[in-house]
């Protein structure tokens, strides 16, 4: 299932007054599910069949609300990108070639800042928004958490 596809998903579900909502396409499936505002997530939902590793980190990280992120402590203002899952972070494609991204830098939504390796296989982390880095908070070749700040677009 194509990660737009979800990301329309997840759309629809926050404008919309359903509680949750699943799709199956062929053999993937894809259950959303909303909380109501101050609870407490008892178990993350995840797609319940052979949806790609790379879909399901991103559709639960777009889900999340980013604004929250810059409001820590050490985050400069902007608008944060989470890793959208555990891994290894690589800011370029191999140690001989320049970062994809660096503070001071312009990207355009769809903009590749960064690789982050989990299970063999290598999911780029693209920009959900136009602007200017302002922070490049992941060190190449460190292991990243899920929903872990790695950058900050102003």
């Amino acid at each position: 299932m194509d990660l737009r596809k979800i990301k329309t998903l997840i759309d629809i579900l926050e404008q919309s007054n359903l509680a949750e909502i699943e799709i199956k396409e062929g053999e993937e499936s894809v259950r959303l599910s909303r909380m109501p505002k101050g609870t407490l997530p008892a178990q993350t939902v995840v797609p319940v069949a052979a949806a790609t590793h790379a879909e399901v980190p991103r559709a639960v990280a777009a889900a999340a609300p980013v604004a929250a992120a810059s409001a820590d402590k050490g985050l400069p203002p902007g608008h944060v990108v989470n890793s959208p899952m555990v891994g290894t972070f690589y800011a370029s494609a191999n140690p001989e070639t320049p970062p994809f991204v660096k503070v001071g830098q312009q990207v355009k939504i769809g903009d590749t800042l960064g690789i982050i390796e989990a299970m063999k296989m290598f999911n780029q982390i693209e920009a959900d928004q136009a602007g200017t880095v302002v922070a490049v908070l992941a060190t190449n070749g460190q292991p990243v958490e899920f929903d872990q700040p790695l950058f900050v677009i102003g």
